[in-house]
């Protein structure tokens, strides 16, 4: 089964393709344990995959980090800053909310965006987010990280796949499955020949010719039982 594929790709910290559905984004990521990211890892993302580099978390590590959802943040400061209400994300196609939280980067980079400083940054989130469990790690997060920065995080929801069906919520679902940190990162296939997203046709040769498993989110649902 491609599942135990996947499950195996994820724990040994090699690249997996991850499409979420046809009835949702219709997009394939690249994804890959934020533990595990190197330098060439994030060459890989930005040149083959092309798409927004981010970090999806699982939410009791979003909580031990005390991070929210970004919407949230503009929630409270909207009657400071009206532009605030002005692009209130309303009119997402796909869904009903965003899972985006803040960006950050490694206190230890410097200017946060190259292959080395970002790698810095996934990894040492991943890192962290091994130690999390219950444990209340906001004093320790923010000597770790700054923020504004070049990594984005995205929260995953709540109830994960039983409440929100994105690429946050199934590689989240993917990293407990697999046994490991819940911390992964990943990155849209996008196609420059259609400027759309590379479709899941030319994922499954992409990931061919690399050597990488190809994964449909409806199969991780009926795995996880959702």
């Amino acid at each position: 089964m491609s599942i135990d594929r996947a499950l195996e790709a994820l724990r040994s910290g090699e690249f997996l393709l991850l499409h979420d559905g046809k009835d949702r984004e219709n997009e394939v990521d690249l994804i890959i344990l934020a533990e595990a990211v190197k330098p060439e890892h994030v060459a890989t993302m930005r040149r083959d995959a092309g798409g927004l580099i981010c970090v999806a978390l699982h939410p009791k590590i979003a909580d031990s980090f005390g991070l929210p959802y970004l919407t949230d943040i503009y929630r409270e400061a909207r009657s400071k800053f009206k532009i605030l209400e002005a692009i209130w994300p309303n009119d997402i196609p796909y869904d009903e909310r965003s899972a985006f939280s803040i960006t950050v980067n490694h206190r230890k980079t410097f200017t946060g965006i190259t292959d080395v400083d970002r790698a810095l940054t996934i990894s040492e989130l991943g890192k962290l987010g091994a130690k999390a469990a219950e444990h209340n790690l906001v004093e320790k997060f923010g000597k770790e990280f700054r923020s504004p920065g070049h990594v984005h995080l995205l929260r995953a929801a709540d109830g994960l796949l039983a409440e929100r069906r994105g690429h946050t919520e199934l590689v989240t679902a993917l990293a407990e499955l697999a046994g490991v940190t819940p911390v992964v990162a990943i990155c849209e296939m996008l196609d420059s020949e259609t400027n759309r997203a590379l479709s899941r046709e030319k994922a499954r040769e992409y990931g061919t010719k690399h050597g990488i498993e190809f994964l449909d989110g409806v199969e991780l649902i009926k795995e996880a039982g959702t």
